[in-house]
């Protein structure tokens, strides 16, 4: 049993849950949205295409986590190939480089614009405001090779939104809230993309 210093405590610990229960509820509203997000992500990967995605902060680590998840497994009783997924959130020192030979705002659009083929990729870009500046530019280079671009913002969605194919907002203003969910969003999303693509010969089996 949880011990609550006063009561006061366990008021506030119940209230996060309940916002966090009515954040899930709010999620259902995008059901649509997420279909769609699924079949676009299965259809670019079965004709050899790849996903990225990027992030600051925490937002850097949900999309390497989520890179991961694709790379080597997502659940503990699947085993398949490794499908192509890839955070842009490089190597020390390739942001380094760009930071200081050029400008923060392009750590994610270089490695994009190098690393990704015109029409055949998809971007996932994470951000809880939606106005990081690495953010919308990332989103513009994807707009310019033809690369269908993924958004998971906050509330408002930021300048982002304007920028992105298919934005998600959470409908939270809260920094922690929006992570959980954009990391619960990843997680559903790309388990149905990995159960739609085990029917693929390519995926099917563990070399």
């Amino acid at each position: 049993m949880v011990k609550y210093v006063n009561k006061s405590e366990k008021i506030n610990f119940r209230l996060s849950i309940v916002e966090k229960n009515n954040i899930n509820l709010g999620l259902l509203k995008l059901d649509n949205k997420i279909k769609k997000i699924i079949k676009i992500i299965y259809k670019k990967l079965s004709l050899g295409g790849k996903v990225f995605l990027c992030g600051n902060g925490g937002s850097a680590a949900d999309a390497q986590h989520l890179a991961a998840e694709f790379l080597i497994r997502l659940r503990p009783n699947v085993n398949r190939n490794p499908i192509p997924a890839i955070s842009l959130a490089m190597d020390t020192s390739t942001i380094t480089a760009c930071t200081n030979d050029y400008d923060f705002k392009y750590i994610f659009s270089r490695n994009l614009e190098a690393l990704s083929n015109k029409g055949k990729d998809v971007l996932i870009a994470i951000s809880t405001s939606g106005n990081s500046k690495n953010i919308v530019e990332v989103l513009k280079t994807a707009k310019k090779k033809n690369i269908i671009s993924i958004g998971f913002f906050g509330k408002t969605g930021g300048n982002a939104q304007k920028y992105c194919n298919i934005p998600i907002n959470v409908p939270s203003v809260i920094t922690a809230r929006i992570q959980e969910s954009h990391i619960f969003l990843g997680h559903y999303i790309f388990e149905r993309v990995e159960g739609l693509i085990l029917k693929n010969k390519k995926y099917n089996k563990h070399n």
